[in-house]
This record gives C-alpha cells, structure tokens and sequence, in this order.
C-alpha cells in the first residue's frame, strides 16, 4: 500500500492493547469520527494497517519499540543488549536509550579501575638508573 504500514499479528495485538489508551476511545467507539448521530467504530482496532493519524501521532509513540519498527523499519535496529528496536542517531547506534546509559556506565567503572590499576602499578616500580632523582642501589 502506499506508505501505510500493514501490522504482522504480534503487532496488531499490541497496536489493540494500546488502542484502549487513546483519548478518542470509547468502549470501542471513535470519538473523533462521531457525527453525533449514530457512533463510528475505531478503524485502528479493527484493521491491519496503521490509518489513524491521531495514533500514529499521540499514542503509537508512548511504545518505542513498536513505533520504531512500524513507522522506522529501513532504520531501525535491534539493541546488541537487550534486542529491542530503536531508531539509532547515528551510524554507529548500537543500543538503545535505556541500554546505553548502563553500558557507559559498566564501561566508564570498568576504565577508571583499568586507570587505577594501572597507576598503582607504576607507583611501585623501582627507580631506572637514577633518573627518578634517586641515587642506584650499586652507588
């Protein structure tokens, strides 16, 4: 179709459960669409397509993963932590938001104690012929 993205049945399911928490629903009814005669059922619960703007604007984005691989799937990528989809920012986006701020983290804990380690280490080195300022252990 052109440019509406059709749903795999995973993500009609969840498309349904979120349908429930937008502010047009009512009891499956569109509020939106009501003419004020006779009600309108809500096209995006019976469909396998995304139709509505109203969700794809204000309720698809509360779910990332979903709004990611529906609205962004050339560009989407799964997490290498914990494999959900997310639109990355760059070229080089390997993890989601919730992911990469643990991962800086881990990694930022596992350089500081590479750095102390290491600092430690050249504190205890002996003295190389004399160039510390202290005289060799032969004089």
């Amino acid at each position: 179709m052109n440019g509406i993205p059709r749903l795999t049945y995973q993500q009609y399911r969840a498309v349904r459960r979120l349908v429930h928490d937008c502010c047009n629903y009512d009891g499956g009814n569109c509020l939106a669409l009501d003419d004020g005669w006779e009600p309108c059922v809500c096209v995006q619960s019976i469909t396998y397509s995304l139709v509505c703007k109203w969700f794809r604007a204000a309720v698809l984005p509360t779910d990332k993963g979903l709004c990611a691989a529906l609205l962004h799937r050339g560009q989407a990528r799964p997490c290498a932590e914990c494999g959900a989809m997310f639109v990355p920012r760059s070229n080089r986006g390997k993890y989601c938001d919730e992911c990469a701020a643990n991962v800086r983290r881990r990694k930022k804990a596992a350089s500081e104690r590479e750095r102390r380690r290491r600092g430690h280490l050249e504190a205890e080195k002996p003295c190389n012929q004399g160039a510390c300022g202290q005289s060799s252990k032969g004089d």
